[in-house]
């Protein structure tokens, strides 16, 4: 599968406290401060698979939809939809977006 620009889309593996593994486009984990500089530097996740042993699987999976959902409307002259999230996650995703700086 290939992007726009040609080049082969690349996969990271992000692991939640559970063990759950999702498979993220290396473009939309790069949204994220703190991912990209886990991959960037001379961390062992520059591999491309990143624990994140204190962040539960439901609130991991709407991070990566926020992380999809940035990169869709970034720089978008469409009306930008108001990005869903579930009154009891609430607190949980603000704590964990602000650690992964996204």
């Amino acid at each position: 599968m290939e992007d726009s620009s040609s080049s082969p889309i690349q996969m990271i593996k992000l692991k939640s406290a559970e063990g759950h593994e999702f498979f993220i486009d290396k473009r939309c984990a790069m949204v994220s401060g703190t991912i990209k500089a886990m991959l960037s530097g001379q961390f062992a996740e520059s591999r491309g698979e990143i624990s994140f042993p204190e962040i539960p699987a439901v609130v991991l999976e709407k991070l990566i939809q926020y992380l999809y959902y940035r990169v869709r409307y970034t720089n978008s002259s469409q009306r930008i939809p108001e990005f869903p999230i579930e009154p009891e996650l609430s607190l949980d995703l603000l704590i964990a977006a602000g650690y992964l700086d996204c």
